[in-house]
């Protein structure tokens, strides 16, 4: 019960290598997904990201990178922190645009986020899995608009 497995789909208006550019580009996110609020590089292979969705607690991550192949298009890292697992981008060439796949599995590793996840199973795992949901809708939004728009554009929840 306290283990989460999301997987997540989502079409972009971009070629593979753009989308994995700005996927493999960990020091960007929060310029484009409003919910990811801050990322600090520790060295070439970790770094320690905040992220909030609608739920208001903030998740305090690092992430340590375990794989970055361009040519298979599979960005993967492990995490550690309030949530303890894996998290990982495939980005999938689809002839009008790109795919991108996001597959975690993570379970709440701080006493609060296990007694949400548990103390009331069902309702505090449907709040943490729509908080999930909210935070990759406005994730595959604001990043097909930043894939339009570029760098300069305008970023935001979507």
């Amino acid at each position: 019960m306290r283990r989460f497995a999301f997987v997540d789909r989502w079409l972009l208006p971009a070629r593979p290598g753009e989308v994995f550019e700005v996927l493999a580009d960990v020091d960007g996110y929060p310029r484009w997904w409003p919910e990811v609020r801050s990322m600090r590089r520790i060295d070439d292979c970790r770094g320690t990201a905040v992220v909030r969705s609608r739920l208001p607690m903030n998740l305090h991550l690092q992430m340590t990178r375990e794989t970055v192949d361009p040519d298979e298009g599979v960005l993967r890292v492990g995490i550690r922190g309030d949530l303890l697992g894996w998290a990982q981008w495939i980005v999938i060439d689809e002839g009008e645009g790109t795919a991108a796949v996001f597959t975690q599995e993570v379970e709440p590793a701080k006493r609060a986020w296990r007694a949400a996840a548990s103390a009331a199973p069902v309702l505090g795992r449907h709040l943490l899995v729509r908080n999930h949901e909210a935070m990759m809708h406005s994730g595959r939004a604001s990043l097909a608009r930043y894939l339009r728009t570029g760098p300069a554009g305008p970023a935001g929840a979507g």
